[in-house]
């Protein structure tokens, strides 16, 4: 049986994952779904303030660490997939696979910011205009989303080289939000890379929350009820 470490995204905590972690229990699988340091109901402040993407990374280390397990499948959502990478990267051999659902991919020296698009750099700024160091959630959405330390959108991440010797790692795009999706070129070039599986979802960024059952099978490699295209098909 395997073990999945679920990473949220931007705002949100481990209940963005709700829908899918029993799914992924019910077929006999270990889950730790987190929420990350500066998102949670009881950080103050100063840990939001100070909470950066190696804090984020650490947070999964720690877990692993605690759990005592190797071979994980760590899944990162958006902002998640830069969480994820660092982490993996850190790991000393811990994890077999990576899969960024709906994430970003970054290389050495990239940051969230200087990843995305202009669209939410100005999501970002404007965001964080109240107080200089968390991101209000953008928009209508859960009301359980919560300020995002902004510090963990800009810090660069640090990357040895680790993650080319990751047995799989895979992209998942959601292609039902075309029209604001800033994961368009990352697709193409992640296509291009024979050490990628990409997978297609036609669902919105919230995958796991539209789609639970289709993102349920693709962790669990049910892949004839998604639609997937190896990345050097």
């Amino acid at each position: 049986m395997a073990t999945f470490v679920l990473v949220p995204g931007g705002w949100r905590g481990s209940w963005t994952y709700e829908a899918v972690v029993p799914l992924l229990e019910r077929a006999g699988h270990t889950v730790h779904a987190l929420t990350l340091t500066g998102l949670r109901p009881d950080d103050d402040e100063a840990t939001v303030a100070t909470a950066n993407l190696d804090t984020h990374a650490g947070d999964v280390l720690r877990l692993l660490d605690r759990a005592g397990v190797t071979g994980v499948t760590l899944v990162g959502h958006s902002y998640g997939g830069m969480v994820i990478s660092a982490a993996a990267d850190r790991a000393a051999g811990r994890v077999a696979r990576l899969v960024h659902l709906d994430a970003y991919v970054p290389r050495h020296g990239e940051s969230c910011w200087s990843s995305t698009t202009e669209r939410f750099r100005e999501v970002f700024a404007a965001g964080a205009a109240s107080t200089g160091y968390a991101v209000r959630p953008p928009g209508d959405g859960d009301p359980r989303r919560r300020p995002h330390p902004l510090a963990s959108f800009l810090q660069a991440v640090r990357l040895t080289g680790a993650l080319a010797r990751i047995p799989r790692r895979e992209f998942v795009y959601c292609s039902g939000w075309e029209e604001g999706t800033p994961f368009a070129d990352l697709r193409s070039r992640l296509r291009a890379d024979p050490g990628w599986r990409v997978h297609d979802l036609p669902t919105g960024h919230d995958a796991m929350r539209e789609a639970p059952d289709a993102v349920a099978a693709l962790l669990l490699d049910e892949h004839d009820t998604v639609t997937a295209r190896p990345a050097d098909a």
